[in-house]
């Protein structure tokens, strides 16, 4: 039996399950496009299955990360999904972006078959997976996290257990809610820089130094300023993101009224054909107002 199973090879999911290989030479991958898994299983190596449930059936640890809430619950609790098959003691380990209710009703839904399930969704996007340098904020029990917080590790600088299960899911809201803002704030910066006829790469070489700093701003300044987005996050995995926690504040109540402002800046872009532009193209909203 092999260890270890992914199952979704998109951008970030390939490159995971290419650090989980070289530890796993019999790593089990699936994707939904099956020409997809071939094609990966022929550069790398390890062995593509049919569908989710051979893969539960043949691996103790399954990884996934795929595109949202019904991606995953298909995957896990459909009729060729992981729980069909999966043998009690395993764990199944999701890097997908979800709401926290869907973690939470997979978590119940595997361990009435003696599954545990970690959502742990991931920051750090493309160059992080290719790296090996991702951050993981996971949640679930204690016990199943540490035994796979070894393969984890393969692909990954930080990780952290947050709470139960929906823990990990909500720690990735606040990442997001913080980026938006973030962003925006860069993108006004440098519109405005830019629009008073200062040289914007000397405004940034100095207040990259200073409290302005961010990991956005060190990524992201040159490929603004050079009006190429055509990399990195997509817009349309922020939007579904943002929607999530903003569906999750409404619930409770809570305010993150600039999270709502830039959720509708990016509804813009999105209008301009910018649907799978990087995050950072807030600022080329700017230039077209």
């Amino acid at each position: 039996m092999s260890n270890n199973g992914f199952i979704g090879l998109g951008v970030m999911g390939s490159a995971i399950a290419s650090h989980i290989l070289k530890s796993d030479s019999n790593l089990i991958v699936y994707n939904r496009t099956h020409k997809k898994a071939d094609s990966w299983v022929t550069i790398n190596g390890g062995r593509a299955a049919n569908n989710a449930s051979e893969v539960g059936e043949l691996c103790d640890h399954v990884f996934l990360c795929v595109g949202n809430d019904q991606d995953v619950k298909d995957l896990v609790l459909g009729k060729e999904g992981l729980l069909q098959t999966m043998k009690e003691g395993g764990i199944i380990v999701d890097h997908t972006t979800t709401s926290a209710d869907l973690a939470k009703e997979i978590s119940k839904a595997c361990s009435k078959k003696g599954v545990s399930f970690i959502d742990a969704p991931v920051s750090g996007g493309q160059a992080g997976a290719e790296l090996g340098q991702l951050t993981v904020m996971a949640g679930g029990q204690k016990e199943p996290y540490e035994r796979v917080y070894g393969t984890i590790s393969s692909y990954s600088k930080f990780i952290k257990l947050m709470g139960p299960s929906g823990s990990g899911q909500l720690t990735k809201m606040v990442n997001q809610i913080c980026i938006a803002g973030l962003i925006q704030s860069l993108s006004e910066g440098i519109n405005f820089s830019e629009e008073v006829g200062l040289n914007t790469k000397e405004v940034i070489e100095v207040i990259s130094k200073g409290a302005a700093q961010s990991w956005q701003m060190e990524n992201r300044w040159e490929t603004m300023l050079n009006d190429y987005y055509d990399h990195g996050f997509a817009v349309h995995l922020m939007r579904k993101d943002l929607e999530i926690a903003i569906k999750e504040a409404q619930k409770k109540s809570i305010n993150i009224d600039l999270t709502k402002i830039v959720n509708e800046y990016y509804k813009d872009v999105q209008d301009m054909g910018g649907n799978k532009w990087d995050t950072s193209s807030l600022l080329k909203r700017l230039k077209k107002l």
